[in-house]
C-alpha cells in the first residue's frame, strides 16, 4: 500500500498577466506543499484566464472592433510551450517538490490552445495535453488538439493523465485513458453547476480511478475595471463559484465539494484501492467485450504544412475508408485511360 496527499487549488489568476499569475501560482504550490501536497493540480486557463461572460464583440458575420482588442489582450496574456513561462512553472514545481498540473492558454503562432501541463519534481516539462473539443463560444477563441497529445505520465505516485472540461462528456475520451491505465485522472475545468459532480462521481466509477476536479473561484471585482461580463459590474458577482472535488476509485467524495470560495482541497490517495475497485469492474480488462466494441485512437500530429516528403509515420497513415477511396479513384482513372 502506498500513500500520497495530493491538492486541488481552487482560486483565480490575475486575469491577462502571465507573469502576476505564475507568481501567485509559484505561491499556492508552496502552500500546498507545506501541507505534505506530493501533487498539486490547478483549473482550467489558470495562466491566465478564462474569459467568462466575454463575447469578445462576435456576430453572425461581423466581429467589432472592441473585440479584436478584447482578443488581443487575452493573446498577450497567453504563454508559449515551452517558453519563458512554462520555465517559471517549472521552477515553482522544483522549488516546491512537486508534480504540477495546470491549465494555461498556450500561443502558438497566432492560435491559441487550452492547454494542460504536468511538470514533475525536478522542474522537467513531462508533457502537455491541448482541449481537444473547445465547447461551444470556446471555439471562437481557442484551435482545436489533436492525438498527438493524450498523455498518461507513468510516475512514482501512479499514472497521472488529464482532460479538461467537456471533454469529460466524451466517452470514447476517457476510454482512450482508461486503455493507458489512468490512475489520478485531473479534471481541470471551469464547469460550477451542482451536475458536475455526477459526472466526476461517473468517471471515478467507470475508470477505477481517482479523480481531481479543479475549478476556479472567480468575482467580477476579482477582473479589471473594463471587463465586460455578460454577468454586469458589480464587484460581488460570482462568474466561477468552484465545487472543486476529490472522488476515490469507488466514487466516493474524499475532498469537497466547495462552492464557498478560494480554498485548497487535501486527500491521501491509497493506491491500494484502484485494485480492490478493479476487482469486479475493468472495463479496458475482463469487463470489455472487444469481440463486440473496438475504439482506434489516431495519436500522430496533424499539421496543416508538412515541407518536404511526408513520412507515413510522422504525420499519418490513411485510415482504411481513405485507402479504399485512393484505391476505387485510382481504378477508376485506369478504367477511363
Amino acid at each position: 500500500m502506498s500513500m500520497t496527499r495530493v491538492a486541488v487549488v481552487q482560486d483565480c489568476p490575475v486575469l491577462f498577466d502571465a507573469g502576476a499569475t505564475i507568481t501567485k501560482v509559484g505561491s499556492l504550490v508552496r502552500q500546498a506543499s507545506k501541507e505534505g501536497a506530493k501533487l498539486v493540480v490547478f483549473p482550467e486557463a489558470f495562466v491566465s484566464a478564462y474569459p467568462k461572460g466575454l463575447d469578445f464583440g462576435a456576430r453572425v458575420g461581423s466581429r467589432t472592433p472592441q473585440g479584436r482588442r478584447d482578443f488581443q489582450r487575452y493573446f498577450e496574456g497567453a504563454i508559449e510551450v515551452p517558453g519563458e513561462g512554462t520555465r517559471a512553472l517549472g521552477q515553482h514545481a522544483r522549488d516546491a517538490g512537486v508534480y504540477l498540473v495546470i491549465g494555461v492558454v498556450e500561443r502558438d503562432g497566432g492560435t491559441l490552445y487550452c492547454t494542460v501541463l504536468t511538470f514533475d519534481p525536478t522542474g522537467t516539462l513531462l508533457g502537455k495535453h491541448r482541449k481537444l473539443m473547445p465547447t461551444a463560444m470556446e471555439r471562437l477563441i481557442w484551435g482545436f488538439g489533436d492525438g498527438s497529445t493524450l498523455p498518461v505520465f507513468d510516475t512514482p505516485i501512479g499514472k497521472v493523465g488529464s482532460v479538461i472540461c467537456w471533454e469529460n462528456y466524451m466517452p470514447l475520451m476517457r476510454m482512450a485513458m482508461y486503455s493507458k491505465g489512468v490512475q489520478i485522472y485531473c479534471a481541470p475545468t471551469a464547469v460550477d453547476p451542482d451536475s458536475w459532480q455526477s459526472t466526476m462521481q461517473h468517471v471515478a466509477l467507470e475508470g477505477r480511478c481517482f479523480v481531481l476536479s479543479s475549478c476556479q473561484y472567480l468575482t467580477r471585482g476579482d477582473c479589471p475595471p473594463d471587463y465586460a461580463a455578460a454577468q454586469g459590474d458589480n464587484p460581488s458577482t460570482v462568474l466561477m463559484r468552484g465545487g472543486s472535488v476529490i472522488y476515490s476509485p469507488m466514487g466516493e467524495v474524499l475532498a469537497g465539494p466547495n462552492f464557498v470560495g478560494p480554498t485548497i482541497l487535501y486527500a491521501d490517495l491509497d493506491s491500494g484501492e484502484i485494485a480492490r475497485a478493479k476487482f469486479d469492474f475493468d472495463v479496458v480488462g475482463h469487463y470489455a467485450r472487444p469481440d463486440v466494441f473496438r475504439l482506434q485512437v489516431d495519436e500522430t500530429p496533424r499539421t496543416p504544412v508538412v515541407i518536404g516528403t511526408v513520412d507515413a509515420t510522422a504525420h499519418g497513415r490513411l485510415s482504411e475508408r481513405e485507402e479504399h477511396e485512393q484505391t476505387m479513384l485510382a481504378s477508376s482513372v485506369a478504367q477511363t485511360a
